[in-house]
């Protein structure tokens, strides 16, 4: 159905034209070299795939600013200087987003600095060096149960509280990010300032103790300082999106929403929510879809007064996983665009799909073993949601390599695949160059899979 509104046309306040409503959002590749690394041949391929069909706006997983601020180890990540030599591989990416078409989607590259939440071992520091945060709050510092509070204790150290130079050294990371992304050819950029990164960490009262500028009573300054020093050095159709929370307890989001519309430099604003303490973005099934519709609402009707040149869009996330939500979300006046994460690994061609009225994939079950849900162990949720996003990244690297998904992959299989694998440029002929680390990393995962998979939700 060609002439449905999923398939208008709409322009960003900076006077790009998104072609359709569909955005492919942001997912974690887990791609790159161990410690962070520059996009590959495995990033090139997955977006192709994507390219392929007809996405309006594709949006990369997130690219760190900061190398010794990683996620899980295998982020993109900023190169040391905007040279050729190291643009080049983004800009291999931004064409691969771009594809061959006449009609192209817009290529917007996720800017994220991880903060409090770059874990140990895998955060491209020293062991159990402190990260950078806005105060010394650790991650799951609230928790309860002993169980819970060990493994956040461990994964998670209690952060440096930020100096104002690291704060501007942050602040320059972000921008240089974006010049990176307008010399390497993308359309723009988005900020991540949701899910507990560091400018949610900013806007939030759990993880913010500071006064001034930077405390609770200026939480957007962070963040404004941002928009602004990007909006002066790149061109005036360049993207500016920023993704925010709408679930952080304490924090009143539309107020920020509609502060951050008021300074008419943001193109569009996309609705998710949860942190690392309480990962409602990384969970399978829930709520969170009606959760994220309601805020993306009102978020709407807050900015019906701004004029279209100021008025920022609203992307919708999160829950979205068949073609009636898709457009019912847009019929309901939730959203200006929809954006699919998860269901656009199991059909990438989604919105050809759409257009010639085919069903999407059914969703996987990923429960486990009833048996063992049934044992008297304490439950963590962030391991739980965690087997679920493991298993989706795994698909994705099936998706890389030209595989189907494998829906007979349990959450096990999939968090000791996503961790198993030896890199972008590894082959099983040299497996026996490290074949006893291997043995002994094996052993050591599938003993702590069998103890912290049944710590689900």
């Amino acid at each position: 159905m060609p002439n449905e509104p999923i398939f208008s046309s709409i322009q960003l306040p900076c006077g790009r034209q998104v072609r359709n409503r569909l955005v492919k959002a942001a997912l974690y590749e887990h791609f790159a070299t161990l410690h962070g690394g520059p996009p590959n041949h495995l990033h090139l391929r997955l977006y192709e795939q994507w390219a392929a069909s007809e996405w309006g706006m594709i949006i990369t997983g997130n690219v760190q600013v900061s190398p010794t601020h990683l996620s899980l180890g295998r982020d993109i990540v900023l190169p040391p200087n905007n040279d050729e030599k190291h643009v080049a591989p983004f800009r291999a990416l931004a064409n691969a987003i771009h594809g061959q078409g006449d009609s192209q989607p817009l290529a917007i590259l996720q800017l994220s600095h991880a903060g409090r939440q770059s874990p140990n071992i895998l955060g491209g520091r020293r062991p159990f060096e402190a990260p950078l945060g806005p105060s010394a709050v650790r991650v799951g510092e609230g928790v309860t149960g002993v169980v819970s509070r060990a493994v956040h204790a461990f994964m998670f150290q209690t952060p440096r509280r930020m100096r104002l130079r690291d704060v501007e050294k942050a602040i320059a990371e972000f921008v240089r990010g974006a010049q990176l992304a307008e010399e390497a050819g993308f359309d723009g950029v988005e900020l991540h300032a949701a899910h507990g990164y560091l400018i949610a960490q900013f806007l939030s009262p759990k993880s913010n103790k500071r006064t001034g500028n930077l405390g609770p009573d200026e939480m957007l300054w962070f963040l404004f300082r941002i928009v602004h020093h990007i909006r002066l050095v790149v061109s005036p159709t360049f993207i500016l999106g920023i993704k925010l929370n709408s679930t952080d307890s304490g924090v009143d989001a539309l107020k920020h929403v509609q502060t951050i519309s008021s300074w008419g430099r943001v193109d569009f604003i996309e609705v998710s929510g949860g942190d690392y303490e309480s990962p409602d973005f990384l969970l399978e099934k829930s709520s969170r879809q009606a959760l994220f519709a309601d805020f993306s609402t009102r978020a709407r009707e807050s900015l019906s007064s701004l004029p279209p040149e100021k008025r920022p869009l609203v992307l919708l996330t999160g829950g979205l996983s068949n073609p009636a939500q898709l457009r019912n979300a847009l019929a309901a006046g939730h959203a200006d665009l929809v954006g699919l994460g998860r269901t656009a690994v199991l059909c990438p061609d989604a919105p050809s799909r759409l257009r010639n009225n085919r069903p999407f994939p059914a969703q996987p079950t990923l429960d486990f073993h009833p048996l063992l849900a049934r044992l008297p162990l304490p439950r963590l949720k962030l391991i739980g949601a965690g087997t679920t996003m493991a298993w989706y990244t795994v698909m994705l690297r099936r998706l890389a390599q030209d595989w189907e998904v494998d829906f007979g992959m349990g959450p096990v299989g999939g968090l000791v695949w996503m961790w198993l694998w030896m890199g972008p440029d590894s082959a099983w002929k040299r497996f026996g160059a490290s074949a006893w680390m291997w043995v002994c990393a094996g052993v050591l995962l599938a003993a702590v899979s069998c103890g912290l998979w049944v710590l689900r939700p």
